[in-house]
């Protein structure tokens, strides 16, 4: 068809999360280091318009919200060449204690990387 799988969002909006902890010196082989693993618990999106094969995509990632207590939301947008909104969507992460399993509360190393953003 020349468009992109659907399935490949997710995987956009991953690397938009990935770069965007990345960019306030945080990245998940640290969150991990201290003790704490952040699952997908949910993704929304809507397809606007179809990214079609060699098109140069940007991601777009923010979080609008301060996140409380075991959860974070992380809102994407994808936009091609012309800038022109291909895709948008939001996705919810835990943070859990990789030994119990159980939900936590946002770690310092983030909260502290954040805060001055709300």
């Amino acid at each position: 068809m020349g468009f992109v799988y659907h399935g490949h969002y997710a995987q956009f909006y991953e690397i938009g999360r990935t770069e965007s902890l990345r960019s306030l010196g945080i990245t998940y082989k640290s969150i991990e280091e201290i003790g704490i693993i952040m699952p997908v618990v949910e993704i929304n999106t809507k397809f606007l318009r179809p990214a079609k094969y060699d098109d140069l995509i940007t991601v777009k990632t923010t979080v609008t919200e301060m996140p409380v207590h075991h959860k974070i939301i992380f809102h994407g947008e994808i936009y091609n060449e012309k800038d022109e909104l291909l895709n948008k969507g939001t996705v919810t992460l835990f943070f859990m204690n990789a030994k119990t399993m159980s939900r936590c509360d946002m770690p310092d190393i983030i909260k502290e990387k954040i805060k001055d953003f709300f």
